[in-house]
């Protein structure tokens, strides 16, 4: 299951003002919900505007293998024909997540609240990722895991509680991740399941279950925490989703509008729920001309027009507390940052170390290759912007897309072409960035 395709390298050079209107792919992390709870849900749910990205098409096939219909019914759009909380069926092979931590662990929740057993597995990078932390809280509800890797890593067989119990549950980390597998899993477990978090995560899941007909309340909890409760044993109900554009998508045109000079970019649809909005709020402290238009929302999800034009940049300090708000977004930060004038110090990244690849490493190399003077100070990361990027840079990717988009970003505007050494991982994020690039006017080749 590892990636064994031919690497497909990609060169971007400096090019003219970026101009037009696009919509970005469907959210990645509402596409995954939306198939897992239509699979859970009674009934028939249409989802429009779905990710058809390797990830969240992998998640697809997974709630195929475990009993629900899953069906592409045109461009984007998708019916799911559910089988209940938890009336999974035990699936005949391992499920391959491939790249996607988030549908594997979201999966792992749901799989957690039904007595089967499943196996689950993924290319060399989600191999190398650690699930122990979605895993703990699943067997205290009483799932169990066996044959699993050191560190509490892929492959593994998971097998689903007869008897889901319910629990209160303090997350270690600010993660949607472990949140919605206990929230999953709690579908299928009698009375009430609650999550605290120390820091408040997205709240995707909370809304769309919602959407589906779950009971589930959201309070404060201390500074900047959340205390969510669900009522267990809920029927959902299948239901209609418009996926919005994914606002993390919606950073790489962004940030590329930002830095070409002349640029005038707009994006619709723009998912702007204030959990993962964090980049756009550091990017117009920074001096950046976002604005919005054509508010309205979906299924609890707001969004909006977002009209970008380049704008001179300055260093800011990013606090280590938005950190959740805009935690795949960092990389393509530091390119504007690395166009800024002034430093920006960003601070409290350790969640990226274990995303597909080290990121806040990974991102230091990027820029470091590319003539940018940047620095690691345990989990902060400090890009000395000076206006410019030399550029002329080979970037190792690492397998990962974001890493990938970020340096094609680089190259739209650094003083010389900036080199990517496999593009192949765009695909499960975003497989038509590199055409939408090129029709604003990238020159990608």
């Amino acid at each position: 299951m590892a990636h064994s395709d031919p690497q497909t390298p990609l060169e971007s050079r400096s090019c003219g003002p970026l101009a037009g209107k696009v919509r970005v792919p469907g959210d990645k992390s509402i596409s995954h919900r939306a198939l897992i709870l239509g699979a859970l849900a009674v009934g028939e749910t249409r989802i429009s505007g779905l990710l058809e990205g390797e990830d969240v098409l992998n998640t697809a096939k997974s709630m195929r293998a475990l009993g629900a219909r899953v069906e592409r019914t045109g461009p984007f759009a998708w019916s799911v024909s559910g089988v209940g909380v938890g009336g999974f069926a035990e699936p005949a092979a391992a499920l391959d997540f491939g790249n996607s931590g988030t549908g594997c662990r979201l999966v792992m929740g749901a799989v957690a609240g039904c007595p089967i057993t499943a196996v689950f597995d993924g290319d060399s990078s989600l191999r190398s990722r650690p699930m122990r932390r979605i895993l703990d809280p699943l067997e205290l509800m009483g799932a169990r895991t066996r044959d699993i890797r050191e560190g509490g890593r892929l492959p593994l067989t998971l097998s689903g509680a007869r008897y889901p119990v319910p629990l209160v549950y303090k997350t270690p980390v600010a993660s949607a991740q472990i949140k919605s597998a206990v929230l999953l899993a709690g579908l299928s477990a009698p009375g009430v399941t609650t999550v605290i978090e120390q820091e408040a995560s997205r709240d995707h899941t909370e809304l769309m279950l919602r959407h589906f007909g779950a009971e589930v309340s959201s309070v404060k909890e201390g500074s900047h925490g959340r205390r969510i409760s669900l009522q267990g044993e809920p029927e959902l109900h299948g239901a209609a989703v418009v996926v919005p554009a994914d606002p993390s998508s919606a950073a790489f045109p962004i940030v590329a509008a930002l830095i070409v000079e002349g640029s005038d970019v707009v994006l619709s649809d723009v998912m702007t729920n204030p959990l993962r909005t964090g980049l756009f709020a550091t990017l117009r402290e920074m001096g950046a001309s976002i604005e919005e238009s054509d508010a309205r929302g979906d299924a609890g999800e707001p969004m909006a027009q977002l009209r970008v034009r380049h704008s001179k940049l300055r260093g800011v300090e990013v606090p280590p507390e938005r950190a959740p708000s805009m935690i795949d977004e960092y990389l393509v930060l530091a390119v504007a940052a690395s166009f800024a004038e002034g430093t920006t110090i960003m601070r409290g990244l350790k969640e990226l170390r274990v995303k597909e690849s080290d990121r806040l490493e990974a991102t230091a190399d990027m820029l470091r290759v590319n003539g940018v003077n940047v620095e690691v100070s345990g989990d902060d990361l400090i890009v000395e912007g000076r206006g410019h990027v030399p550029g002329g840079g080979l970037v190792a990717t690492h397998m990962d897309h974001r890493i990938a988009m970020s340096a094609l970003v680089m190259g739209c505007a650094s003083d010389k072409p900036v080199k990517v050494d496999d593009t192949a991982f765009i695909a499960t994020s975003f497989p038509d960035f590199i055409p939408m690039m090129r029709s604003l006017g990238a020159e990608l080749s």
